[in-house]
């Protein structure tokens, strides 16, 4: 078979030529457009959401003490972020963290790979996508999910915190996410660390002189982020767990 025939993969499933859709699983389930056929089939969708949760929690549960690393899957190998992104997954690895990704290239393969070499648990977390990514060559725990929703709850249920490298709108989505549960006490003890304070150093800036200044936010909220460019701080942030190597 053709290594590069394009690919799809719809939870489990692999579809390739012409068995791939055109549209995804989160797609349909969010289109409210056309017929009102939606209203025989969602009952049956509640059963393969319920379905995913019980695979992640499965797959997940004896995970132990895990980070997760965000980052750009445009992240190349000769950027300065994908060697950080291996360095601290590496770090982690040897503080007794596991590491979980959301299984692409870039900076979430740079980390997964840090962790796989560095003898840990190298976790990701993948999703159905219209543009197909693929599971990278270093995750050795890996599950593919359908729906974003529930890869958002593996992430933020199996992690004791986010290392967020520099990313786009997939990066700020989880960090989002992450830092809205943080402020409404959804979960606590939820460390936050921002990798690259010239890629972050604006987002603060605006956050505290715009959103916080107009009261959108409240004083301290900001403090839930760590900026850091030192990859040993950026990892002593989450401290060591008990019974890892020395």
């Amino acid at each position: 078979m053709n290594r590069d025939t394009p690919s799809h993969h719809k939870g489990p499933v692999r579809l390739r030529r012409d068995r791939i859709p055109d549209s995804t699983t989160d797609q349909r389930l969010l289109d409210s457009r056309g017929p009102a056929d939606w209203v025989h089939t969602d009952p049956w969708r509640v059963l393969r959401i319920q379905a995913e949760f019980v695979e992640g929690f499965g797959a997940l549960a004896e995970l132990g003490p895990a980070v997760s690393v965000f980052g750009s899957a445009r992240t190349q190998p000769d950027d300065p972020m994908y060697a950080a992104a291996s360095d601290i997954a590496a770090k982690l690895c040897h503080a007794g963290y596991a590491v979980i990704t959301g299984g692409g290239p870039g900076a979430m393969e740079a980390a997964n790979r840090g962790a796989s070499e560095c003898g840990g648990v190298s976790a990701g977390l993948g999703i159905e996508l219209p543009h197909e990514q693929g599971m990278n060559d270093w995750v050795d725990l890996g599950i593919n999910f359908r729906y974003f929703f529930v890869r958002k709850t593996m992430f933020v249920k199996y992690s004791q915190g986010f290392v967020v490298l520099p990313g786009g709108f997939g990066t700020m989505d989880e960090l989002f996410e992450a830092l809205t549960l943080a402020q409404t006490g959804k979960i606590t003890s939820f460390p936050i660390v921002l990798f690259g304070s010239a890629y972050w150093g604006g987002l603060i800036d605006w956050l505290r002189d715009t959103m916080e200044a107009d009261g959108k936010i409240s004083p301290g909220d900001i403090d839930m982020l760590h900026v850091t460019d030192d990859i040993d701080e950026a990892v002593a942030y989450f401290g060591r767990v008990a019974d890892a190597p020395a």
